[in-house]
């Protein structure tokens, strides 16, 4: 930060449904790395140049009473949010506008900490951006800054204690896998599928799912962001299943193809085949120093190698590729790797260099509406200092053997 800076966070909102319903609480990543706590209503404030060494991390939340205890639950007392955060300095929210004026005074810069994620599309008013036009219009005087490209390098090295976070989530995923090999048969409904799942999720200490789950059977496969998950599972079709669970606020993400009728036909098999190797080879790219474009360049080629194998595509179609949008991606138009961390879509610069301890989806794909079917295959892994990615869903079953003898049975 800037000399005489002030960086703030705030928590999310409580988002209103209608009457008195509200959506459940989900903290803002951001207060959550740097804090730890998970309550509404709660901002960080940081002066790393302030005079008074207390005053240099300041936490403010919101003041419990007996009232709150009885129809919320108790909030965070003081001491409790020390214990927490490791934030000696606690205040009420109520005393933040003070403690801000007295505070900049002394500061030349505020830290605003602005959604800059290059998938970010988001329309809805938050706190932070309540905060920030109060801020502006209190002190015009002040410089601004960004918080965000300094969390962006922040959370994208992931520490050990994180990665174990995500592990346990990749562990919870794997029991919710297992579990749904043994009730999928002709006939399930995708709605069941997904709640096997989320009962396994759920007995296991996880709030849930990761993200909106793709349950997608037959051609369903071929909607990439398919959430409706409503349609009966045939005899002879593929399911694609994107779902995956998070633990204490930490994502996993996983994707497998499978069998409704417990084995795949042997163009099934040989598609999934191709895409089970693309992953396999793209997964030896992550390492230090790999920039994020030029990956997907050669996961392009490795699938064009694939498709053309398949007879989806021939050398004319290669020959003639438009650079822009090569031949490749009629049959595989999505990336293949995303950071992953506390958000599905997790942070990280991606014009800078891979680095040891960043957290990867590899998921490529191969989408064939004409046949009804589609394959994705996705793992985290952990970027290692030297060698191969270590992968998080090592132990999720992947390989067609082993899949069709679970569906069967066969442990």
């Amino acid at each position: 930060m800037k000399p005489n800076s002030i960086a703030v966070f705030n928590s999310n909102d409580t988002y209103p449904v209608s009457a008195d319903s509200v959506l459940p609480f989900e903290q803002q990543r951001d207060i959550f790395y740097l804090t730890g706590v998970d309550q509404e209503e709660t901002i960080l404030l940081l002066f790393p140049d302030a005079v008074d060494l207390k005053m240099r991390q300041i936490l403010f939340v919101r003041e419990t009473n007996d009232h709150i205890a009885v129809w919320e639950g108790a909030k965070l007392s003081k001491n409790q949010a020390t214990e927490r955060s490791g934030i000696e300095t606690i205040f009420w929210l109520q005393d933040f506008d003070r403690i801000l004026g007295q505070l900049s005074a002394f500061n030349d810069t505020f830290y605003f900490n602005t959604n800059e994620h290059y998938r970010q599309a988001v329309e809805t008013q938050t706190r932070e951006d309540r905060f920030i036009k109060k801020c502006k219009e209190l002190y015009p005087a002040h410089g601004v800054a960004k918080s965000n490209p300094i969390l962006q390098k922040l959370r994208a090295v992931k520490t050990a204690e994180e990665i174990a976070q995500i592990q346990t989530a990749c562990d919870i995923t794997e029991k919710g896998f297992r579990r749904l090999l043994g009730v999928v048969k002709p006939g399930v409904w995708e709605y069941e599928i997904e709640a096997e799942l989320c009962h396994e999720f759920l007995r296991n200490r996880s709030k849930g799912f990761a993200y909106t789950p793709i349950i997608a059977s037959g051609n369903n496969a071929n909607v990439l962001h398919y959430t409706e998950n409503k349609a009966q599972c045939k005899a002879g079709a593929l399911i694609l299943l994107d779902v995956a669970a998070e633990y204490g606020n930490y994502k996993s993400d996983l994707t497998r193809t499978i069998p409704v009728s417990g084995e795949f036909t042997e163009r099934q098999k040989a598609v999934y085949n191709a895409v089970l190797r693309v992953k396999n080879e793209a997964t030896k790219l992550l390492v230090p120093g790999t920039i994020w474009k030029e990956y997907h360049k050669e996961v392009g080629a490795l699938m064009t190698s694939e498709l053309l194998g398949l007879g989806l595509l021939d050398k004319a179609d290669v020959q003639n590729q438009d650079p822009e949008w090569p031949a490749y991606k009629k049959y595989f138009m999505h990336g293949t790797s995303h950071h992953i961390g506390l958000d599905t879509h997790d942070y990280g610069l991606l014009h800078l260099p891979m680095e040891a301890n960043m957290v990867f989806t590899v998921e490529p794909g191969i989408y064939i509406p004409a046949e009804s079917f589609g394959v994705r295959l996705e793992d985290d892994v952990v970027v290692q200092a030297q060698g191969s990615p270590i992968n998080l869903m090592g132990n999720i079953p992947i390989e067609v053997d082993e899949i069709e003898g679970l569906m069967r049975g066969v442990n």
